[in-house]
């Protein structure tokens, strides 16, 4: 079995080498399995992508791909699905949090008949903050996605071939791997799996791009407009029955001056009501003009060890190519 693993790199040039290097060697100890890399570098401005040419030099298996500028983690995890050409193909990440060592505990749980697994923590090596964040994701992206009940995710995770082919057809400037996995398939299994702390560095997530992430939700789920719909409907009644018991209550006491306070109160309410409902519409209809104006998911500057590699047509793809269609490489 070969098995393609992608690792999109983001200012790691202090730990690839020790990733790619220690993933090989758990495969060393594994008969019957091989394996390739896809090192996507996501626009970092350090040594990364000269040390990924030099673990290509050095390893055949080795490939790498330059981005012209930081696209996002799962922009570049699109970007290494395209060129993966094994019978399965993992992910994880380049900080050694997702750990080598704990790589066959994905594969065997696939070889169980899934379509997709995730490698789950009992405990997280993250800060309070971040567990934080990582929880209200689990909680919004089970409603908001449709993830599976009993199914936890992370970014451990390994996918069959025929899953593969499936999610690199998905083309939009903004994609969220999770999401596309969820619509591809339901027979998804989960493994646990142990957390390591990060090696070197700091998570390159701030709070905007953590916000921005959380956003993405929005490409694969229509319920941010249910809600303000059913918001617009409570408020309509609610006002209706406010209107009533102000009448009823000048009926019973006529003498009583209707506050100018309240009033202020339910405009106020209201108009917050009408810009809430507008800005979610205005969300959506901005990335529906993103894409319109078809902004790339990710633009390559130059890959390294590409030579051979085909589109599912059978044309070559030129180093440096731009490559955004749903196209699928085989070697």
């Amino acid at each position: 079995m070969l098995v393609s693993v992608v690792i999109p790199c983001y200012y790691s040039e202090k730990t690839i080498r020790k990733v790619v290097e220690q993933v090989m060697a758990e495969f060393d100890k594994n008969d019957g399995y091989t394996c390739e890399f896809v090192l996507v570098n996501d626009g970092s401005k350090d040594g990364t992508y000269a040390e990924i040419q030099k673990l290509a030099a050095e390893y055949p298996n080795v490939r790498g791909v330059n981005l012209m500028r930081n696209f996002g983690q799962h922009n570049a995890l699109m970007c290494g699905l395209h060129y993966a050409v094994g019978d399965c193909v993992l992910g994880m990440d380049d900080d050694m949090q997702t750990h080598p060592s704990q790589i066959f505990r994905l594969i065997h749980k696939l070889e169980e008949g899934y379509d997709l697994v995730y490698g789950v923590y009992p405990e997280r090596k993250n800060s309070a903050a971040k567990n934080l964040t990582s929880k209200i994701n689990e909680v919004t992206s089970r409603i908001m996605l449709e993830r599976p009940k009993g199914i936890s995710s992370s970014n451990f995770w390994i996918i069959t071939r025929a899953v593969q082919a499936e999610t690199i057809k998905y083309d939009s400037y903004n994609p969220y791997i999770d999401g596309i996995f969820y619509r591809v398939t339901h027979n998804i299994g989960n493994v646990q799996v142990e957390h390591f702390k990060r090696e070197s560095g700091t998570s390159g997530y701030t709070l905007r791009k953590l916000i921005n992430l959380w956003l993405r939700y929005w490409n694969y789920s229509v319920i941010p407009l249910r809600v303000s719909f059913f918001l617009g409907v409570f408020s309509v009644f609610a006002g209706i029955i406010i209107a009533i018991l102000v009448v009823i209550n000048k009926i019973i006491y006529p003498d009583v001056a209707v506050g100018w306070s309240s009033t202020l109160c339910v405009v106020v309410m209201l108009f917050g009501l009408v810009l809430l409902v507008l800005g979610v519409i205005g969300e959506y209809l901005g990335k529906i003009i993103l894409i319109l104006n078809n902004t790339p998911q990710y633009i390559i500057r130059e890959t390294v060890n590409m030579a051979g590699t085909a589109d599912i047509d059978g044309a070559a793809i030129p180093a440096g190519s731009r490559v955004s269609s749903p196209s699928r490489r085989t070697q």
